[in-house]
């Protein structure tokens, strides 16, 4: 595969090759203690929202001076933010190797589903999760979701919390079993609470047979379809709301790719793209939503301009964007930067490799760029696979590791080599030479 095709190559299909568990879960006698460090999130709070009695529209957007070298996927889990949501917003840049001082868009603002405010709200298109902690409806939480794949969707409906389960043991079902074996990675029938269980270390049953949301190992996979139904939550969000959710807790799952509120004496509306089992009904959809549109825009009194909104949906940037009456108060501020933090990155990276130590190395990478690209996805992968570049002479490689056994070498090596259909060479321990004379 040519090395300039990798920029075509996105998150997606990372997560194919180590598939994401779900579906059966027992409680775990033994306690494990989550070892990560509290996750620190830079003002505003992307999470926390006071709600007045008819507010549909929360938070604010803002903007963010990148760093080089930063990933959106680093930015995204800092500030509470799922992949789709920082890929739809900043379609300019590319999400594996920001240049310095690049204009980042930071969505945190919302317009809520079309739901009753109460317990969790889901919104598939948005890839969001919304919980109404109080009948009151005076506050909201939301955080962003990873979802289910195509061949293994999220259901949609009304359903409930019915059990709570910290450090939960998955019994793997037997259809995820058997798909594992034909991809030549079997894994076992039980799989223990711990740092390769995928439910993570919280999950909230849900009334849907088999289905949970749960905590994750593969964090990257947030903002996008990876899991095998379930949907899943940063191992920091899970964390947050576990505590707060109890069991009877009702549970909307909706598909609403398009969104709309009457806020601050403006209409909005908020875009995304709808989920690959809905593309199909794409016309339908947006003749719905312009249907539901007009109605509100009757009811206060203004205006559409249509070709505007059909681009604004056609460009499903997830961004709520005034469509009629603009207050041109609002329309001139400017929009609030974020500072960068100092520490954005949640994961370490290997700088050397230890010649006693197992590798695998993928070299002849035509550049720097390319070469960082690459060593970031593997950075980002589910589970993470530790790399770092390295050039001689102005040749450019990646070396992943270090790896403790042969067995897992071999698996990393096959693991890169399906995703990226690229040679990743094995490496083994150099022998010590002890008759060498000093």
């Amino acid at each position: 595969m040519p090395f300039f095709k990798l920029s075509a190559i996105f998150c997606y299909l990372l997560f194919l090759a180590v598939l994401t568990g779900c579906e059966t879960v027992a409680p775990v006698k033994e306690t494990y203690v989550y070892q990560e460090p509290p996750h620190v999130y830079a003002h505003p709070d992307p999470h926390n929202f006071a709600l007045s009695h008819d507010a549909e529209l929360i938070g604010d957007i803002y903007t963010l001076t990148s760093q080089k070298y930063d990933t959106l996927s680093d930015i995204a889990r800092y500030f509470g933010l799922g992949y789709q949501d920082m890929t739809i917003a900043n379609r300019s840049v590319d999400p594996w190797i920001l240049e310095d001082k690049q204009k980042i868009t930071l969505p945190l603002s919302f317009i809520l589903p079309t739901a009753p405010k109460t317990g969790i709200v889901v919104n598939l298109a948005g890839m969001r999760l919304f919980y109404f902690p109080d009948k009151n409806a005076n506050t909201v939480m939301t955080f962003p979701i990873g979802i289910g794949r195509q061949d293994w969707n999220t259901p949609l409906g009304i359903t409930k919390v019915v059990e709570k389960r910290a450090n939960p043991v998955w019994y793997v079902p037997a259809s995820i079993l058997k798909e594992h074996q034909a991809m030549g990675e079997p894994i076992p029938a039980v799989v223990k609470s711990g740092p390769d269980n995928p439910l993570g270390y919280y999950a909230l049953a849900l009334g849907f047979q088999n289905y949970l949301i749960h905590g994750t190992n593969k964090p990257y996979g947030i903002g996008m379809q990876v899991s095998h139904g379930c949907i899943q939550l940063y191992p920091e969000d899970i964390e947050a709301l576990f505590p707060k959710v109890k069991v009877g807790t009702p549970v909307r799952i909706v598909h609403q790719p398009y969104l709309a509120t009457w806020s601050n004496n403006q209409l909005y509306i908020e875009a995304h793209p709808p989920i690959e089992r809905w593309e199909k009904q794409l016309p339908k959809l947006q003749k719905q939503f312009i249907n539901k549109l007009s109605k509100l825009a009757a009811k206060h009194d203004v205006k559409l301009d249509l070709p505007q909104i059909k681009e604004i949906l056609n460009a499903a940037n997830g961004l709520p964007t005034v469509v009629a009456n603009p207050d041109k108060t609002l329309a001139d501020k400017a929009i609030p930067e974020v500072e960068h933090p100092v520490q954005l990155a949640t994961i370490s990276t290997t700088a050397a490799i230890n010649p006693q130590e197992w590798s695998v190395v993928i070299a002849g990478l035509p550049d720097h760029a390319t070469a960082y690209k690459l060593s970031a996805m593997l950075n980002h992968q589910g589970p993470i696979i530790p790399s770092f570049v390295q050039e001689e002479k102005g040749q450019y490689k990646v070396i992943s590791g270090p790896f403790k056994t042969k067995q897992e070498t071999q698996k990393i090596a096959r693991q890169i080599q399906k995703t990226f259909d690229i040679e990743a060479i094995i490496t083994p321990p150099q022998a010590t030479n002890t008759n060498a004379r000093s």
